[in-house]
């Protein structure tokens, strides 16, 4: 058993680490503030081609492999968790579904521009009474004379209204016990998108509420077959929660960071803070279940990359790092003791962001259910 990453994928870390330090570091508290969205960083990211990581490059992608695409997510999650959750859900939720089950010319006509980051895609799941119970959706989409009627709403979708966005993926009932996921363009008539949510975190990406009265798409903008949008949007999610996994990593790698440089830096009865035990023993905690967690996402992404079945391995990394940058998040605050809670340190943005990685993409409680099913209870 080798644990070494190959040159691929170290040259994907340092790329992408030397992008977050020097590109979104100095503008990381600035976005937060002003809750701007980081336009010209996903161009950037973009050319390096992160916003299509593991499309084929025959569709405007980059070809890697899940492996690859974790560690991206992780280095950026390590400086912004706005700036990398606008990069992931462009991936796995916006983009793959079409490469997964369009058609060929729905992947000719969607997937160059998005793979190669010109425009961003978006999904849209959850609504206001369909979050955990994700398949008690109400948007309802009737077949009428060739095209698609659209009715409902649908809340907290990352990356909707940008603009630079150019359509959104929704989950809708296309008849009793059948649900479908349908390609919406931006600017179809009765598609309309609120202003960006206010929320805790993740303040600079983008998040909306969608609503559709009588929005009318071409029948060619069902995907996959009708009626399979339930078995799609749970194999769309299990490899959404290795993002989200990923970012758990990055999180608590950022909060890591921050707090063993204070604690060097920091002097208090003499001498630097980080030479207390009281502060060494939570370093030591951290960086112990870092590489715990690290490991799970990797033989997640690993076992993805196999064509074996994921599953499990995506709940567990994902409810173990959500539960991780918790306590590390928490630990490096305490260790930045009252400027911790100042904005003008990092950890304060850390701490906010970190919440909804133990929500967004299934809760810890949704993760157990999914484990303890696959466990055979």
């Amino acid at each position: 058993m080798n644990f070494d990453l190959d040159p691929e994928h170290e040259l994907v870390r340092s790329t992408v680490r030397e992008f977050a330090q020097e590109r979104i570091a100095p503008m990381a508290e600035e976005l937060d503030r002003e809750s701007r969205f980081p336009a010209e960083l996903v161009a950037g990211m973009a050319e390096l081609g992160l916003m299509g990581m593991t499309i084929p490059e025959e569709y405007g992608g980059a070809g890697t492999d899940t492996i690859a695409y974790a560690i991206a997510v992780e280095e950026l999650t390590r400086v912004d968790s706005s700036v990398a959750i606008t990069m992931a859900a462009h991936h796995s939720l916006g983009t793959l579904p079409i490469f997964y089950f369009g058609t060929e010319e729905q992947r000719r006509q969607w997937l160059p521009d998005l793979a190669s980051g010109k425009r961003l895609a978006a999904f849209g799941l959850t609504e206001a009474d369909a979050g955990s119970d994700a398949g008690a959706t109400r948007t309802r989409a009737e077949l009428r004379d060739g095209e698609w009627v659209v009715n409902g709403a649908k809340i907290f979708i990352t990356n909707a209204g940008t603009d630079v966005t150019e359509c959104v993926t929704i989950t809708a009932r296309t008849g009793e016990g059948e649900i479908s996921n349908i390609i919406v363009p931006n600017g179809t008539p009765g598609y309309e998108i609120s202003k960006p949510m206010k929320k805790l975190g993740w303040r600079a990406s983008d998040t909306r509420e969608l609503s559709f009265k009588d929005v009318r798409v071409p029948e060619g903008n069902l995907l996959g077959p009708r009626g399979q949008g339930f078995h799609q949007f749970l194999q769309i999610l299990d490899g959404g929660r290795i993002s989200v996994a990923a970012m758990g990593v990055g999180l608590a790698q950022g909060a890591y960071d921050l707090a063993f440089a204070y604690a060097r830096e920091r002097k208090q009865f003499g001498q630097p803070i980080a030479k207390f035990q009281a502060v060494q023993f939570r370093l030591a905690d951290m960086a112990t279940e870092i590489e715990a967690g690290r490991n799970l996402v990797y033989k997640a992404a690993w076992l993805k990359d196999q064509d074996r079945d994921f599953a499990l391995a995506a709940a567990q990394a994902k409810l173990y790092t959500g539960e991780l940058s918790n306590r590390a998040v928490n630990a490096a605050l305490q260790i930045h003791g009252g400027y911790g809670y100042m904005d003008e340190y990092a950890i304060s943005r850390l701490y906010r962001d970190q919440k909804i990685l133990e929500i967004g993409e299934g809760t810890n409680e949704v993760q157990r259910m999914v484990i303890a099913k696959h466990l055979g209870l």
